[in-house]
């Protein structure tokens, strides 16, 4: 080990180092005096006036009334996709029952014999030729009557 002003040094031999390198702070060494503004700084700095600690707690208050609200908005919207979902199951249940419905009154409806009731019963009859009048419909989802139809 070399010594020198308090200092130790490395003894290396190959690839590994023997001895600690360790640095002693020695007594004798003058510390650095600090000046007087940079003393000064460092007090300011350790300290917080009233105007800080205003605006500290303004920040922190602002800071937590945006994020309570940013978590009442996202409760918000999982209340509302949860409504909608209901809502458009409940919608498919009553499209299917609807179609159900259909599929029944329409299998139950027998033509032959609304036919057998409108001719014998009802006495009617099939247009004949100079009774279809047709209109023509231009453009126009419907139609708008504006004369009497001839009989």
């Amino acid at each position: 080990m070399a010594a020198g002003h308090g200092r130790q040094y490395y003894t290396v031999e190959g690839n590994t180092a023997r001895q600690p390198a360790v640095r002693r702070f020695n007594e004798d060494e003058p510390r650095k005096r600090l000046s007087n503004e940079a003393r000064k700084n460092r007090e300011r700095a350790y300290h917080m006036d009233l105007g800080y600690v205003v605006f500290l707690a303004a920040a922190l208050f602002i800071a937590g009334y945006v994020l309570i609200g940013y978590i009442q908005m996202q409760a918000d919207i999982t209340t509302q996709v949860e409504t909608i979902a209901r809502l458009e199951s409940e919608l498919n249940a009553l499209r299917l029952a609807n179609d159900e419905e259909l599929t029944r009154i329409n299998s139950s409806i027998d033509l032959e014999e609304i036919k057998r009731i409108a001719i014998g019963e009802l006495g009617m009859v099939y247009a004949t030729e100079g009774q279809i009048v047709n209109y023509t419909n231009e453009g126009s989802d419907y139609v708008r009557q504006l004369g009497d139809i001839p009989r």
